[in-house]
């Protein structure tokens, strides 16, 4: 991303009353934020974080860079604050979703119930020596 042109949008733009943060800088406390998740959310979450960021590293659109960081510190105070875990998203914003995304959100849907899936059939290692004995 082009570094004046970030700054300048950013500069000009507020959510919820704060200016946008940087892009390193939100990039890195999403990660520092993912460490209190669950192994699993974690583990998907830093990569799919990763991915996401290094794919919009070189886009140039000001509005296209201020609507993605918007998104991310949206994210950032949704985990920092635990909504995560209650979190719906609106038929409004799917509405707004392009076919890609549509595909990319109903991808993550089927991986993050995959993980749910295998978390609940594990039986905890006090259950298994149990059964041992």
């Amino acid at each position: 991303m082009n570094n004046k042109l970030i700054y300048r949008s950013v500069r000009f733009a507020t959510h919820n009353s704060h200016l946008l943060l940087p892009p390193l800088v939100l990039y890195r406390r999403i990660l520092r934020q993912h460490k209190q998740l669950p192994a699993a959310q974690r583990d998907m979450g830093d990569e799919y974080v990763r991915n996401e960021f290094k794919l919009h590293k070189d886009i140039d659109n000001p509005l296209h860079i201020v609507g993605f960081l918007a998104s991310w510190q949206d994210y950032l105070h949704m985990i920092s604050s635990g909504q995560w875990k209650d979190a719906t998203l609106s038929s409004e914003t799917l509405e707004k979703l392009s076919p890609e995304q549509t595909v990319q959100l109903y991808e993550l849907m089927k991986e993050t119930q995959k993980i749910l899936h295998e978390d609940e059939a594990e039986p905890s290692g006090d259950m298994k020596q149990n059964d041992k004995e």
